[in-house]
């Protein structure tokens, strides 16, 4: 019985990443603590290479559409990915940082998905003809590698931040991109991230591999659907109640 729940908890997952670019780690590491009594510290390693696997999957499909700025992904993983061999070391040494920082993690996601909702009106639904170079140009060229960096910083300690923060990041740094470009950018962006991330914590031994091939049983079909679903469904309906169960989900682990 846990097995198909285990796979339906991978499909609705792939889903919202797919129609959204959230829910990756911010859905998937609390579902795995609070539904199936995952130690957290298992539950961050398995859901880094979850997210890295079911995000390809999204990339593959949104690389054919031509939707995805290879620039703007390069940009971010120049900040996102040393930033996570540094805290990878780290933890090495001190692993107890983990459930705290998940909670405050969830937290911040929780923020800025609220934020991707209230702002995602105020952005551009298309792209100019001529204007692709101009719109994935940053308002400083600092300004990926460092927000990137914060974001490499927080995956890799909690699993959580790829998804709504690093659209919050996008939306700051890239305020030209249309929406379905900046979701595009967003999962292309932390599939090298989360797979660094990921067998750096497999590393630790902190990584259930029965319970990935489950997961991802259900996240590849459901993200490709919900890549193919993004452009009919209301995703700021979506990403207000995500904000919400996140909130709740960090407050949770905070108190623990």
């Amino acid at each position: 019985m846990h097995d198909v729940a285990f796979v339906f908890a991978g499909f609705f997952v792939g889903l919202v990443v797919g129609l959204t670019g959230v829910g990756g780690g911010s859905l998937m590491t609390p579902i795995l603590i609070f539904f199936f009594g995952v130690k957290p510290y298992l539950a961050v390693g398995t859901d880094l290479l979850f997210a890295a696997f079911t995000k390809l999957g999204g990339t593959v499909r949104l690389a054919r559409a031509r939707v995805i700025d290879w620039r703007v992904v390069r940009n971010l993983s120049a900040g996102s990915i040393p930033a996570a061999l540094i805290t990878l070391y780290i933890l090495h040494h001190v692993q107890s940082l983990m459930t705290s920082t998940l909670g405050a993690a969830l937290l911040l996601t929780a923020a800025a998905t609220f934020y991707k909702a209230v702002r995602g009106k105020a952005l551009p639904a298309t792209l100019a003809e001529g204007q692709e170079a101009r719109a994935a140009t940053p308002r400083h060229w600092s300004l990926p590698l460092l927000l990137g960096a914060v974001v490499g910083t927080l995956v890799t300690l909690t699993s959580v931040g790829a998804g709504a923060i690093g659209v919050s990041v996008l939306l700051i740094v890239y305020p030209l991109l249309p929406l379905p470009r900046i979701v595009a950018a967003d999962i292309a962006y932390a599939v090298p991230l989360t797979l660094v991330a990921g067998l750096g914590h497999a590393s630790l031994g902190s990584v259930d591999w029965p319970l990935l091939a489950k997961l991802l049983a259900g996240s590849l079909p459901g993200i490709w659907l919900g890549t193919h679903l993004m452009h009919r469904i209301n995703e700021r309906v979506i990403r207000s109640a995500l904000s919400v169960l996140l909130a709740w989900a960090g407050l949770k682990l905070i108190a623990i």
